[in-house]
């Protein structure tokens, strides 16, 4: 059995977003991808466009002085969702950030055209962040 082509789709863009490659990152994300971050810190909200994804993305690092990483446990696929069950550590401030996390995502025409970040304890993540 061979993998859905949509976890291809999401394996090139976790290798380029955690080799900090813009320019791959941009080939597998739509121009008007819509991104959801949940929660009340300051990376949460929706996020309209490929730039405005970018920056928010860029604030993971920022944040937290280049220390965020996230790991790949699993992708899964068909033809209307791609779910990633991930893991991230970083630190910031002298707080730990040592998490799971799920993003589902809509890929439409081999882009990411919507994707939703869940945490799995939103509010100590939150904390992170503050």
């Amino acid at each position: 059995m061979t993998d859905h082509p949509h976890i291809g789709v999401f394996r090139r863009a976790m290798e380029a977003f955690s080799a900090g490659d813009m320019k791959a990152l941009a080939e597998v994300f739509h121009p008007d991808v819509v991104w959801h971050h949940g929660g009340h810190g300051p990376l949460s909200g929706d996020f309209h466009g490929r730039e405005a994804t970018f920056e928010m993305f860029g604030r993971d690092f920022e944040l937290s002085g280049g220390t965020y990483r996230p790991q790949l446990h699993d992708v899964l696929a068909n033809d209307a969702h791609t779910v990633a069950l991930l893991h991230a550590t970083a630190s910031r401030e002298g707080k730990q950030l040592d998490m799971d996390y799920v993003i589902v995502f809509h890929i439409s025409d081999g882009r990411i055209a919507e994707g939703w970040e869940l945490w799995a304890d939103q509010a100590t993540y939150d904390e992170f962040w503050s």
